[in-house]
């Protein structure tokens, strides 16, 4: 069951995603939650807190899904299979549910002028490729924290481009094939291994899950569009 604070955490980010940094006050969430005026700051006295929060609840979020997804993995996933999570999650975060990825552009441009923002960042991209590069080892991928790191920077900066940029820069640029992006993401980052003796099995990650999808390849000539 969502706590008052998991569901202010959670307000904290669609009010970041919807309104950008500008526009998350104490306020905002308040009337955002549907709780009481003042409520939120008794729960995060400052804006830098509300930030904070956001990072920390991401991190959990993050952690929850991953550990999800390794307990339903079977044990002879290969890491093919594993590389195309990536594309499913790359459609999600632009095409299905972008909140996340809006607010973590967010925090990272006011981590850039507030340190203890820059901290609780910090502490959500080691946090979060440790998970991933737990996931990639499941498959016999020699996957550190590093590699793992690499590609959610290059997922980030793809996803906001994919997010920002009109059809028709995106065909100029080749960031139009979303599932050609994902796999190319993966390979860029994570070292690949002898896939030999495995059968592919699908990963059934849900939509809570990284990289939850339908299963289904977009079309090459497909354009991620708002």
């Amino acid at each position: 069951m969502t706590t008052r604070r998991e569901l202010l955490c959670d307000t904290v980010i669609s009010v970041l995603a919807a309104e950008g940094g500008r526009g998350l006050t104490h306020r905002a969430v308040d009337r955002a939650a549907g709780v009481p005026l003042g409520t939120t700051k008794n729960y995060f006295p400052t804006r830098e807190a509300l930030l904070r929060a956001a990072a920390e609840r991401m991190t959990r979020l993050h952690a929850e899904a991953v550990a999800r997804l390794r307990d339903t993995t079977p044990a002879d996933v290969t890491p093919t299979r594993v590389a195309e999570l990536y594309p499913a999650l790359l459609r999600r975060a632009v095409l299905e549910d972008p909140a996340h990825l809006l607010a973590m552009a967010e925090l990272y441009l006011e981590a850039v002028r507030r340190p203890a923002v820059r901290e609780a960042l910090g502490r959500m991209v080691v946090s979060n490729a440790e998970a991933g590069a737990s996931l990639h080892r499941a498959a016999g991928l020699p996957s550190t924290a590093r590699d793992a790191g690499l590609l959610d920077a290059y997922f980030l900066g793809v996803a906001v481009s994919l997010l920002a940029l009109p059809a028709d820069a995106l065909r100029a640029t080749g960031l139009d094939d979303p599932y050609a992006l994902g796999l190319g993401l993966f390979r860029a980052a994570v070292p690949p291994t002898t896939d030999s003796g495995h059968r592919d099995q699908p990963l059934h990650a849900g939509r809570d899950e990284p990289g939850g999808h339908d299963g289904d390849r977009p079309a090459a000539s497909g354009t991620c569009r708002r």
